[in-house]
């Protein structure tokens, strides 16, 4: 539990005893009941304390809401209970009908509207004045998914609906990453503030940054799933120890990788595709070349056109841990030589 929220809790029951004590001395005005008007505000002050710790987790749409019930349920009540229906009957048959009525009406008001997925902001009108803040899906952004940089191409197709949501903490962390002097976490960390930046650019995408913090870096995964826990979201991230994470909390979570993975074009056997052929295959007259979504295509009798683009036709695919291998036979000439740099393995 938060120090700081155990220090007020003390704090106010500290005050509510005081109060009792003071109350002795100045209504009461004797040593008699100063004890017990210290005990009874005791009581009083842990009783208030108690019913904040059952309210744990109630929302401000919540509170919005038994605000709006209330009230709706009183005007009703005053309505009925001034009616004509009421006039002239007996006076203590009348009373009870009325107490009842009063007690009924908010009642039933209060929980029609909390049962409403309306929302109700009478408390604090103006916090949902801004038109970004309707009833949507939220996805809580990773700073693995920033600096991976699909995420915008994503947005911009259409294909994700749900409001954006990045912590303060992510956008920390990004920018800790870029101001590294090691030049390979500098270069990830300034894509992912750009890939932020096309983010922002991009018309109808609702964005919302989240002003929380955390003490330490170990935090940042836990941080995440709490938020997504407390906002009813889901995460987006490509961090797999995150994701699992999240899975045990019960929190869903989406990857960019399986998403990757699931578009890739199902490939026909008699189909014909084009290739770069970086290797040699294991076979004599094999070379080996990889398409666009990695998979890795072994040409027969391409090995003579190695660091070139030809055209093959698939003979027949084999489905593997890392993806599919494809094995195709060349078709017709390879296209004018396009050398390539590559690295012999």
């Amino acid at each position: 539990m938060d120090k700081t929220l155990l220090t007020i809790r003390f704090v106010f029951i500290t005050l509510c005893a005081a109060a009792g004590w003071l109350v002795s001395e100045t209504i009461l005005a004797g040593d008699r009941y100063r004890a017990t008007a210290i005990i009874v505000g005791f009581f009083i002050g842990a009783l208030v304390v108690l019913v904040d710790v059952l309210l744990k987790g109630f929302s401000l749409r919540g509170l919005s809401a038994i605000t709006f019930g209330i009230g709706v349920g009183l005007l009703v009540a005053n309505f009925v209970g001034a009616s004509p229906l009421l006039e002239g009957g007996d006076e203590q048959v009348v009373y009870l009908v009325r107490i009842g009525l009063f007690i009924i009406c908010p009642y039933l008001a209060s929980v029609i509207a909390l049962r409403g997925k309306d929302e109700f902001n009478l408390v604090i009108p103006y916090v949902r004045f801004v038109p970004h803040e309707v009833d949507v899906p939220l996805v809580v952004v990773d700073t693995s998914v920033l600096i991976d940089g699909r995420i915008a191409r994503v947005c911009e197709s259409g294909f994700l609906t749900a409001a954006l949501v990045i912590p303060r903490f992510v956008l920390n962390e990004l920018r800790t990453v870029a101001d590294s002097s090691d030049p390979t976490k500098q270069a990830r960390g300034r894509r992912g503030l750009e890939v932020l930046n096309e983010l922002r650019r991009i018309k109808n995408l609702d964005i919302r940054v989240t002003e929380s913090q955390v003490s330490k870096r170990e935090d940042v995964d836990a941080k995440l799933v709490f938020l997504a826990q407390s906002m009813r979201a889901k995460i987006l991230t490509t961090d797999y120890n995150l994701a699992k994470l999240a899975e045990f909390h019960g929190v869903q979570w989406l990857n960019l990788n399986l998403l990757a993975k699931s578009l890739r074009p199902e490939l026909m056997l008699g189909e014909r595709l084009e290739v770069d052929l970086v290797k040699p295959g294991r076979e004599e007259g094999q070379a080996v070349g990889y398409i666009e979504d990695g998979s890795m295509v072994v040409v027969n009798q391409g090995r003579p056109h190695i660091g070139q683009r030809v055209q093959a036709e698939i003979i027949s695919v084999l489905p593997t841990a890392g993806g599919k291998m494809i094995f195709a036979r060349q078709v017709g000439g390879a296209e004018e030589p396009q050398r390539m740099a590559v690295r012999a393995e």
